[in-house]
């Protein structure tokens, strides 16, 4: 496990992304040590985040624990209530999509799903769901091929759709791949629309609210746009912005402060949601995680398709 070296990005260098998502991992990593924690502590548990972390980076943290706190506890330091921000997220994610099936959920997109394993430990999904996962060919194939050895082979009930939400088109590949208009279906956008230029999330959005049976709707998480412009004045949304770029993934789009609401109702959506740190932060770190730090800058929003 390294330490992060620096926040700063210079010349614009090391900001195109090749090969599987970085961040992908990192979140995998963000899962496996929450899953770690005692049945009283962790928010969520996850089996299989730790199929996608690098396993030298596992064995340096069991061979030097103190050193490996030490760079959790400079992460922290760098970007203090993240990591708990993005646990609270993986929590909320779940508990959306368990309340959607006992509502009739029969489709689930995962739009840039990484490393998401929801399909494969969420048991109510299996059998009565039709599961997509839609990402970026080099993330997904490295994916896929894990896949493979944990179960031995790829689940029935999940298709995978190659995709590059930059160049590709949303409609054409969903459809061919056999996602289906008229069905009540879920779009989960964890950890994406960030990273992508604001005419792919219009276009991304725009086939959602024009494609989806009644009822359907989404879920995503974001941040201000002033962390996106580099306009925070917060320390930790500059940091956020810099590190971010750094794995080569810069931040592209983010929503204006308290304009969520707006923006999604010009998009075809109705009965806006925005969750706050503060909100997620009641519904699972109390009691013995009481002390837990959150990040205010990341928000969910979920809305419905009439």
């Amino acid at each position: 496990m390294q330490e992060p070296k620096s926040f700063t990005v210079s010349n614009g260098t090391n900001l195109k992304r090749k090969g599987p998502s970085k961040m992908a991992e990192g979140i995998a990593l963000q899962r496996v040590d929450e899953s770690n924690k005692s049945e009283e502590e962790r928010i969520f548990y996850d089996p299989y985040a730790v199929y996608f972390v690098n396993p030298a980076i596992l064995e340096f943290a069991a061979k030097n624990p103190e050193q490996a706190k030490a760079a959790l506890e400079q992460m922290e330091h760098f970007l203090p209530g993240h990591a708990n921000s993005i646990r609270a997220r993986v929590r909320y994610f779940d508990d959306f999509i368990r309340t959607s099936i006992s509502e009739g959920l029969e489709q689930l997109v995962i739009l840039g799903a990484g490393y998401d394993t929801r399909a494969y430990r969420i048991e109510n999904l299996k059998g009565k769901v039709k599961v997509f996962e839609v990402d970026h060919p080099d993330t997904q194939f490295v994916k896929v091929e894990k896949l493979k050895k944990i179960f031995g082979s790829l689940p029935d009930h999940v298709t995978f759709v190659s995709i590059d939400f930059e160049t590709d088109t949303l409609e054409q590949k969903l459809i061919n791949y056999g996602y289906e208009r008229s069905k009540k279906t879920l779009f989960i956008m964890e950890g994406l629309i960030m990273y992508l230029p604001p005419e792919s999330v219009d276009k991304t959005l725009s086939f959602i609210s024009k494609n989806s049976g009644k009822g359907s709707s989404i879920l995503f998480d974001f941040y201000p746009e002033s962390v996106v412009n580099g306009t925070c004045e917060l320390e930790v949304g500059k940091n956020i912005r810099n590190f971010v770029a750094q794995q080569g993934e810069p931040l592209k789009f983010g929503i204006k402060e308290e304009m969520v609401e707006t923006f999604l109702v010009k998009k075809g959506y109705s009965r806006v949601q925005n969750v706050t740190a503060e909100e997620y932060k009641k519904m699972y770190f109390h009691g013995t995680n009481k002390n837990r730090e959150v990040c205010s800058l990341l928000f969910f929003a979920h809305a419905v398709i009439e």
